[in-house]
């Protein structure tokens, strides 16, 4: 065998094991379908579990109501308009916890997206 062989060989499965780890783990991160909310959305840091939370805030408006509200919200991240929510008494009760209201309305909206 020569080298050039050996080289490409090397190449070849160095590209199946980033592949595999790239479509079969959450190393590079979780690919999520793309939405029209997605601006909003990487804000959050697992979308799954903020979706279960999400479902569970009562009376809230339909995606498109919820995303104007937290654009006309949030002007920093979301860490900045949590901060702002407690500050200014803007919490929601969801299942017994008290949470921002930024924080509740992203959840909502990861649920209904």
């Amino acid at each position: 065998m020569n080298r050039r062989a050996l080289l490409a060989g090397l190449a070849a499965a160095g590209a199946v094991v980033a592949a595999g780890l790239y479509r079969f783990t959450d190393i590079f991160g979780k690919p999520y379908p793309s939405t029209p909310y997605d601006d909003l959305l990487t804000q959050l840091t697992d979308r799954e579990q903020a979706a279960k939370l999400g479902a569970a805030v009562r009376d809230a408006p339909d995606a498109p109501a919820l995303a104007a509200q937290l654009r006309a919200g949030m002007t920093g991240d979301l860490a900045a308009a949590a901060e702002a929510d407690i500050a200014a008494g803007r919490l929601l009760e969801v299942q017994g916890w008290l949470l921002p209201q930024s924080v509740a309305l992203l959840a909502a909206l990861a649920a209904k997206s």
